[in-house]
């Protein structure tokens, strides 16, 4: 079963998809119950063409939580570092994530703005699953029945501000906050199987790299199980997997050694497809101009 959230005379409905039509549930379902229990979709009897339709973020999360998963990304990513160094043996011990925006996220086709002051912007490539029910202190062998869907998530990146920022010591701020495609629907784990899904990003219509989901270095419900160690995991809530191997521009740039291809900019259309669930398209444009923040006020 496919589950989206589409626009309906300014506001969302939750609808079937069915063919190249979406079949409108009542108003008033809610996409998590339907994933969790499919008899209780009740269909209005409406229907739309799927090509005219605006789809919106198929789930509204409470927290989003991305991890790191594929190895031949971290690889790549620490190879960026000034100087470059080796994976941390740290990396290999748990599935590290951190928090992203949830008031961030964009349609499947909606345009993403560049954010205020970044001149280098990329895209990332990312399976990401739904949690169908609260999930506190589960087994990894457990955490498979809390996954309600999966779906496609391109975590965009203003790599200048992430890269200045994370000189700090913490993770990523405000070069993660600005964007997050996710959609174009839910689709539920009995369609998809073992999860080795083909993975692709495309700019301008170039097949930029790609990937498989069998190359995560742990499954979601591994992932599930971690995130929710000592806390609670809240139904609709999203675990990104983090960047396939070959799924942004940071990792051509590299193995390059320099910004070739260049970072995306106003124009620039973004396409990603996952086997089994579909294709989100984004065209960039541009962004406000940043309102200035005084430096720190430095000790005496």
């Amino acid at each position: 079963m496919k589950v989206a959230r589409v626009e309906v005379d300014g506001g969302a409905r939750v609808a079937l998809v069915e063919g190249d039509e979406l079949q409108l549930l009542d108003d008033g379902a809610d996409v998590i119950a339907v994933l969790c229990d499919p008899s209780g979709a009740r269909r209005s009897g409406e229907a739309l063409p799927l090509d005219a339709a605006r789809l919106l973020p198929p789930v509204e999360p409470r927290s989003v939580r991305d991890f790191l998963t594929f190895e031949q990304h971290v690889t790549a990513m620490v190879k960026l570092h000034q100087p470059p160094r080796p994976v941390a043996p740290e990396w290999f011990d748990a599935p590290t994530f951190y928090f992203s925006n949830p008031a961030a996220l964009v349609g499947a086709h909606d345009d993403v703005a560049v954010p205020p002051g970044c001149s280098v912007l990329d895209y990332e490539l990312e399976l990401a699953c739904v949690v169908g029910r609260d999930a506190r202190d589960v087994a990894p062998k457990e955490a498979s029945a809390y996954i309600a869907g999966y779906t496609i998530f391109n975590d965009w990146s203003a790599r200048d501000l992430q890269f200045a920022e994370m000189q700090v010591g913490l993770g990523p701020a405000k070069g993660k906050d600005s964007a997050i495609t996710l959609g174009p629907w839910i689709v539920t784990p009995d369609e998809l199987g073992a999860l080795d899904l083909r993975m692709d990003v495309f700019l301008n219509g170039e097949r930029m790299g790609g990937d498989t989901s069998a190359s995560m270095a742990w499954s979601f419900a591994d992932l599930l199980a971690y995130a929710a160690r000592g806390t609670v995991v809240r139904a609709g809530d999203v675990l990104g997997s983090g960047t396939c191997g070959g799924g942004c521009l940071a990792e051509l740039w590299s193995d390059a050694g320099r910004r070739e291809p260049r970072p995306l900019r106003a124009g620039d259309v973004v396409r990603m497809e996952v086997e089994g669930i579909g294709a989100i398209e984004n065209r960039v444009v541009d962004g406000a101009e940043p309102l200035p923040v005084p430096a720190a006020r430095r000790r005496a």
